[in-house]
């Protein structure tokens, strides 16, 4: 068996306001739909950092600064590649918030994040955010069944 496999790397940026409110981003894609992190797709020979900060502008018009690696979410897609998701946090950003075609960002309170649509296991996902003692959101799968575990 080879050590080497098919990756496909992604980001999602949490990011808080003076306020302690959150941005969220209510996405409109029909493969995972609902309230989420701006982020996206890192692109060949771009750093992880550089992709975040570019991903959240692109998706909020925010310029991020300071995005500290908090976490990821890792799954074998049907093609059998291993989706990665670098989860990062900040509080620090300047601009102007403004929609994109991705969906509408608009800030909340964290404790009403439970009122929302969400994305498909995305209230799991928030626990990587903002609990320390966790640091990855896999799914395990066992023939036809697949768990969410938190590690």
């Amino acid at each position: 068996m080879g050590k080497s496999e098919t990756a496909i790397f992604t980001n999602m940026c949490m990011i808080e306001n003076e306020k302690g409110q959150i941005l969220v981003q209510n996405r409109q894609n029909p493969n995972w739909p609902g309230i989420t992190f701006p982020g996206g797709h890192i692109e060949k020979r771009e750093s992880f950092h550089d992709a975040v900060v570019r991903e959240v502008e692109e998706e909020t018009g925010l310029h991020i600064k300071n995005p500290v690696l908090c976490g990821t979410k890792q799954f074998q897609t049907d093609q059998d590649e291993r989706y990665v998701v670098l989860f990062y946090k900040t509080a620090t950003f300047s601009g102007e918030l403004t929609s994109s075609d991705e969906g509408e960002v608009f800030w909340i309170e964290k404790d009403e994040l439970p009122d929302y649509t969400l994305a498909n296991d995305f209230l799991e996902m928030y626990r990587v955010f903002v609990d320390e003692k966790i640091s990855e959101f896999y799914y395990e799968q066992h023939g036809e069944e697949v768990n969410a575990i938190l590690l």
